[in-house]
């Protein structure tokens, strides 16, 4: 089976992303307030602060989630129409921090503090081990999804994939040694070395064109559930603050072992709808390059750098914990929805 695919657009013309529809009073503020029309005002922290207050969990919260989404938003490729100099604005950052306080805050209630009791490549090792509990989302796309479920999980992943890497780029000046070398080993790689057309997000841009799929970055904005904007912001939290290193360390460490296996059944899922080369040359990249990238984010990333700063170590097994739970919970939430018969989208594909 093969899909016509969108005219290709150059990656210039993918940015920035434009900002997309409210989901509720808080996100309604930020845009105003980016967009700068004559009825913004300015962000008031207590605003901020009665939205997390009366979210029933902010994991799962579509209007705070886009909103610090869209806020840290301003620190990667920028939005449409909004001033570049609002990414340091006083009062957008105090109102930001409202928000991330409250999501780390959940955040550390809801996983359990792993604690390193051992080297702690091993135990990253044992935590990844530990969290697959069945078959996941990838397994269902090897045998059993659809064409249109496989365009949907592509919707999901557009949002981080299309700018991979980037929010562990933060971590490369707050490494030294050891740990430094091998995260700017790692994201060469991701960053197609030097290859522009060979950058990961390049790569998948092919895919979504292949699968008949619009390419430009925040074209599904809208569609997609707050736990894609979840997982973001979780990466976002840990690579934009420096006493977070061993947190985003750890996530990079935990993504990178739980990616080359589900990538070959994602590829395999491809061939078996016919959906061809070019639609499955993303995962296909994965499968050997994350295989080897596994070995390095655990044991000289993450070993690297808890053999440098021993107090990090705790730090870097939440990274591993945060991104396993919050990953989890989404890939699996998708699963739930095709196995019902339904969608996770919020808003259907046209």
């Amino acid at each position: 089976m093969t899909m016509s695919a969108p005219a290709s657009v150059g990656a210039s013309e993918r940015w920035p992303m434009p900002l997309p529809e409210a989901r509720g009073e808080v996100s309604r503020l930020v845009i105003e307030r980016l967009r700068g029309g004559p009825v913004a005002a300015e962000l008031d922290p207590a605003a901020a602060a009665s939205a997390v207050s009366s979210s029933r969990g902010l994991l799962e919260d579509d209007d705070v989630q886009l909103a610090l989404f869209l806020l840290y938003e301003l620190h990667y490729g920028g939005l449409a129409g909004v001033d570049d100099r609002l990414e340091w604005e006083p009062a957008i950052l105090a109102f930001r921090r409202e928000l991330e306080t409250a999501y780390e805050a959940e955040l550390r209630q809801l996983i359990p503090q792993p604690h390193a009791t051992r080297d702690v490549p091993e135990a990253l090792f044992a935590l990844v081990e530990a969290s697959d509990d069945g078959p996941g989302l990838s397994n269902w796309v090897e045998t059993d999804a659809t064409a249109e479920q496989v365009r949907e999980v592509m919707v999901h992943r557009s949002i981080y994939t299309l700018k991979e890497a980037d929010p562990h780029s933060w971590a490369i000046p707050r490494l030294h040694g050891r740990a430094k070398a091998a995260l700017v080993e790692i994201q060469a790689d991701e960053y197609g070395g030097g290859r522009p057309e060979r950058l990961h997000a390049e790569i998948f841009a092919k895919t979504l064109r292949a699968l008949g799929l619009d390419d430009r970055y925040g074209a599904y904005a809208d569609h997609v559930p707050a736990l894609v904007y979840a997982s973001m912001n979780l990466m976002s939290l840990l690579g934009l603050h420096r006493r977070l290193r061993g947190a985003i360390a750890g996530h990079l460490a935990a993504y990178e072992m739980t990616s080359s296996i589900p990538c070959r059944a994602y590829a395999n899922g491809f061939r078996r709808l016919g959906l061809g080369d070019e639609a499955a040359d993303y995962f296909d990249e994965h499968v050997e390059a994350d295989a080897v990238h596994e070995q390095v984010a655990a044991r000289d990333l993450a070993g690297g750098l808890a053999a440098d700063e021993p107090e990090l170590a705790d730090d870097i097994l939440f990274g591993a914990a945060a991104c396993l739970t919050v990953d989890g919970r989404l890939w699996s939430s998708i699963r739930s929805a095709f196995e019902a018969g339904g969608t996770a989208l919020r808003k259907p594909l046209s």
